[in-house]
């Protein structure tokens, strides 16, 4: 189904377009957690640190992977918002073509330096093995990571949110099926948590890819389509690599906070390991409102409608604080019993660390959740120097708090810093939307 959101007022159409996509996203997420649930149940304690202690390597990865979607989604939608069905088209089929030389490169690069990826990090030696096993079957998904994530940004582009979904529902029950099985059935320990990732994410591509073809095919086209054009390639590069570079310094900003985790042991890395995956779903749910708002953004811009994002923007910002509200309660009041969904009762320590983390950091979910907002119109309207800008200080904030609290407070004092960081960035991001928005940045079409 495609959708125009330059028509309607956004508290008509918006709400529609960003449920499948919340749902889609916390689909994504409950498979990953479910990694997390099985490999500490039925693998151990370790099992969960290994996992958790490769997180922050595979967030590279993705960080290439969501940088596409987002280069693909913006151009894509300025096309459709400007009626160009044929220049579309070619955005398409060039994205494809970049990602899959893209993707070949990162599995070879990712496979040959992953030991050595583990080691920068100083993880543990009872959990170094596994946690580099875990990595290499990754990187072997990782075509399916990247094409699966391009097809969902064209998808969203289209104004189409409930294929996705579709997709995410099915391949995450089967996730969760295949990590039993391999895991709690044959004792494949974290092998098996990482072959269960691989096959879910390569049916999630395999059918996307094949959707979206007979959608495109569907679409009659308006003007000239050709397999693949260097300058839509710079536009959708001039999107995605800003965004690659921020999410890759985010994702070594990540390694840095890893590794003084690390520092505390098995134990504390595997409360974290829980911990941050919970996060992860609450935040990846508002930065999916915030694809939202890219896609509304690009479209209105493509349409020349600039009057009609603060519209977008007050309606995302609902939205978000709607979703933050269960997220907020969940953990901070129930912060043991989500603990004890990753680890058995003799992990008391474990459990102590996740619960501190949570505790601390889910009562300002309220404040990030509206810097997410911002981040979907920067992103949508191509400002993405505003973007690096306003999310890079986060990280290093949190990274220099975290060794100085850590001083005073061991491991409570990394939790402590994520809260520092999050100011910064709001603000930040306040003041970037507010420029765009007023006209005072220059949109480049």
């Amino acid at each position: 189904m495609v959708t125009d959101l330059t028509v309607d007022h956004p508290d008509r159409t918006l709400w529609r377009f960003v449920l499948p996509m919340f749902i889609s996203v916390m689909f994504q997420q409950f498979y990953n957690i479910a990694d997390s649930m099985i490999a500490g149940r039925f693998a151990g304690e370790d099992a969960l640190a290994a996992v958790g202690a490769s997180y922050p390597i595979t967030v590279i990865f993705m960080a290439f992977a969501v940088g596409s979607n987002l280069g693909a989604s913006v151009v894509v939608s300025r096309l459709f918002g400007a009626r160009n069905t044929g220049r579309m088209k070619t955005a398409v089929y060039t994205a494809f073509i970049a990602c899959g030389v893209m993707s070949a490169a990162l599995t070879v690069m990712g496979y040959l330096y992953c030991k050595d990826l583990m080691a920068v990090i100083h993880t543990p030696d009872n959990i170094f093995a596994d946690g580099e096993l875990y990595l290499k079957i990754y990187v072997y998904g990782l075509t399916f990571l990247i094409l699966y994530n391009v097809c969902t940004g064209i998808f969203t582009a289209l104004g189409d949110s409930r294929t996705p979904l579709y997709f995410l529902i099915g391949s995450s029950i089967g996730n969760i099926v295949l990590d039993y099985w391999f895991v709690a059935g044959l004792h494949m320990g974290v092998a098996g948590v990482a072959w269960a990732t691989f096959l879910a994410q390569g049916l999630s591509a395999v059918l996307a890819l094949g959707t979206l073809a007979r959608r495109l095919k569907s679409m009659e086209s308006s003007g000239r389509t050709e397999l693949f054009d260097w300058r839509l390639l710079g536009q959708i590069a001039a999107i995605a690599v800003p965004s690659i570079m921020q999410q890759s310094v985010l994702s070594v900003g990540n390694m840095f906070v890893q590794e003084i985790v690390n520092r505390y042991g098995s134990a504390v890395i595997a409360g974290y390991s829980g911990a941050i995956k919970l996060n992860t779903f609450a935040v990846n749910g508002f930065m999916s409102l915030g694809g939202c708002l890219s896609g509304y953004t690009a479209q209105n811009l493509g349409a020349g409608k600039l009057s009609r994002l603060p519209m977008g923007f007050k309606t995302g910002v609902r939205l978000s604080l709607i979703a933050s509200l269960p997220f907020v309660i969940l953990y901070f009041s129930f912060s043991r019993q989500m603990m004890g969904l990753f680890l058995g009762a003799e992990s008391q320590q474990a459990i102590a660390s996740g619960v501190e983390f949570l505790k601390i950091v889910s009562p300002w979910y309220f404040m990030i959740s509206i810097k997410l907002m911002c981040d979907g119109v920067i992103r949508g309207s191509g400002a993405m120097l505003y973007f690096v800008m306003a999310t890079v200080p986060d990280l290093i904030l949190r990274i220099a708090v975290a060794n100085v609290l850590t001083r005073a407070f061991d491991s409570r004092g990394i939790w402590m810093a994520w809260p520092f960081g999050w100011i910064v960035a709001t603000a930040l991001t306040l003041f970037f939307y507010r420029r765009i928005v007023t006209g005072k940045y220059k949109i480049h079409m």
